[in-house]
Order: C-alpha cells, then sequence, then structure tokens
C-alpha cells in the first residue's frame, strides 16, 4: 500500500492558476503509473491527469489538455499538477492517485487496476 497526501488547493478566480503537490510514501516502488482525479458533489470522480514515473509519458482528459501538466520529481517521490486557465467547472476535490495503469478513450481519462488514492484537497474556483 503507497500513502498520498494532497496539497495546494485553495481558492482561485477564473482564468488563474494553481500547482498542486502530492506526496508519495510507503510501497512507492510498485506505484508505476500515477496522477490526479477529482469529484465535484453530483458528479462520479473523474480521472484528470496521469503519469508514468518511470518512462514520463504522461495522459490528459480532454477537459484539461492544454491546460493542465502532471509532471514528477521522483527523488523526493512527489508529483505536481500545475493547473492554468482554470475554470468555474474545475472545481472540484483533487485526489492524488496511485494506479495499476491509465487508458485513454473517447476522450476521457480511465484507470484499471489497483488504485489509491489520498484524502483530497479542495479547488474552488470564483468569477
Amino acid at each position: 500500500q503507497v500513502q498520498l497526501v494532497e496539497s495546494g488547493g485553495g481558492s482561485v478566480q477564473a482564468g488563474g492558476s494553481l500547482r498542486l503537490s502530492c506526496a508519495a510514501s510507503g510501497h512507492t516502488a510498485n506505484s508505476n503509473y500515477m496522477g490526479w482525479f477529482r469529484q465535484a458533489p453530483g458528479k462520479e470522480r473523474e480521472g484528470v491527469a496521469g503519469i508514468n514515473t518511470r518512462s514520463g509519458n504522461t495522459y490528459y482528459a480532454d477537459s484539461v489538455k492544454g491546460r493542465f501538466t502532471i509532471s514528477q520529481d521522483n527523488a523526493k517521490n512527489t508529483m505536481y499538477l500545475q493547473m492554468n486557465s482554470l475554470k468555474l467547472e474545475d472545481n472540484a476535490m483533487y485526489y492524488c492517485a496511485a494506479v495499476g495503469g491509465w487508458l485513454v478513450s473517447g476522450g476521457k481519462l480511465r484507470y484499471y487496476g489497483m488504485g489509491y488514492w489520498g484524502k483530497g484537497t479542495l479547488v474552488t474556483i470564483s468569477s
């Protein structure tokens, strides 16, 4: 099991930027695929961005492509999500995740296999 702790959430005006961080600990050696999910009230959890922590390959949902960038610092066991040009639709609880693998289909980002996630960090967008 891997432990994940998110930070960096807050309140930002539409059009602004925010950077989320995820600190990983525990059995991190087996976390080949990591990324971010988000969930708004009344909505199902959706994949936002994913990364192969070994190769650096990245995966994005169409809704955030071109605006969000996922990155990592393996030396610090930390993953980041740089969010630019934020929209009201980005308002949600964001969760860091370690998964078995990522699947991109129909503009959506999904995971398969095992899945672990943190407690989340809240992102609030205002106009």
